[in-house]
């Protein structure tokens, strides 16, 4: 058994999922962390923290249900052991705080994008209508053209 103060060794999630599919975890314990909590899990004679993706570190869960579901779920372990001796839950540590502003951006797009869709349904909707009205091309030009010279004629005016 390891030291509550020493922090754990680490193990990739490939590794892991290799050792899962050999069936060669024996156990896992929840650790409580600042911030988190981490998975250790139990193979032979060694006992390892799950490492983040491409980090060297113990990869945190934000609540106990998440990392309870990835050892039920992922790790196939019905049964599993919770340390909660150095869980401190108002140590969260924002790792990324650059998903905020992503996580922002991508709802601003979604609205954009719903809203850019509903105008064009619209649109087609008021074209296709029995009762729409059409402008010939010329007279469009034509249009264009007169409200173009007049707004010539008022900064030539201006300029003078």
């Amino acid at each position: 058994m390891r030291d509550a103060q020493t922090p754990p060794e680490i193990i990739d999630g490939k590794a892991v999922r290799s050792l899962v599919e050999a069936q060669a975890i024996r156990g896992a314990t929840i650790l409580g962390q600042p911030g988190g909590w981490a998975v250790l899990v139990r193979y032979g004679a060694a006992e390892r923290a799950v490492a983040a993706q491409r980090a060297r570190q113990p990869r945190l869960w934000r609540n106990l249900n998440s990392a309870a579901a990835y050892v039920r779920d992922d790790l196939g372990l019905a049964r599993f052991e919770v340390d909660t001796l150095r869980h401190q839950p108002d140590a969260i540590v924002r790792r990324r705080p650059d998903q905020a502003e992503a996580l922002r951006r991508a709802h601003a797009a979604a609205l954009h994008d719903a809203w850019f869709r509903t105008e064009v349904a619209m649109a087609i909707a008021e074209a296709d209508a029995p009762d729409a009205v059409w402008v010939p091309q010329e007279e469009v030009e034509e249009d264009m053209r007169l409200q173009r010279a007049a707004i010539e004629a008022r900064l030539a005016s201006t300029a003078r």
